[in-house]
């Protein structure tokens, strides 16, 4: 039986930060290599309920879904993976993430303790969030 692993509930995700403009210049390349893009930059106290800048990230022409928030504080164990087309795709977001000067935690690799076919490579970026890029597609022979 094989699973659909192309689907979420997750509308958007925020990240608080210390610096926004720090994680911003880390993420826009990282993200842009695995298609994903700055999309919107809200400014401190748009509205009431939000008192810091905000920069949103996602896919062009749809919405923004990943959003970093300045001025907070980054959990323990904070993990985001984000789901790529192909192995390649994986492999070009770890290149560019050690390059925006992220550390290595695990190379591009298969990682059969979740699935026969799950390729993935792991971060941490200059904050201390454990980042991925996920392929669940089989490899090209």
């Amino acid at each position: 039986m094989t699973l659909d692993r192309s689907g979420s509930r997750i509308d958007h995700l925020n990240l608080a930060v210390p610096s926004l403009t720090e994680a911003v210049a880390f993420y826009e390349p990282v993200l842009a290599a695995i298609g994903i893009t700055k999309m919107l930059e809200i400014p401190p106290n748009a509205t009431p309920n939000q008192p810091t800048a905000m920069t949103g990230f996602g896919l062009a022409d749809v919405k923004p879904y990943f959003w970093l928030i300045d001025g907070g504080v980054v959990g323990t164990n904070m993990h985001v993976a984000f789901t790529v087309d192909t192995r390649a795709d994986v492999d070009t977001f770890y290149e560019a993430a050690l390059s925006a000067g992220a550390t290595s935690l695990l190379k591009p690799a298969v990682h059969p303790e979740y699935h026969d076919d799950y390729y993935g490579a792991f971060v941490l970026d200059l904050h201390g969030i454990n980042l991925e890029a996920v392929c669940h597609h089989p490899g090209q022979a």
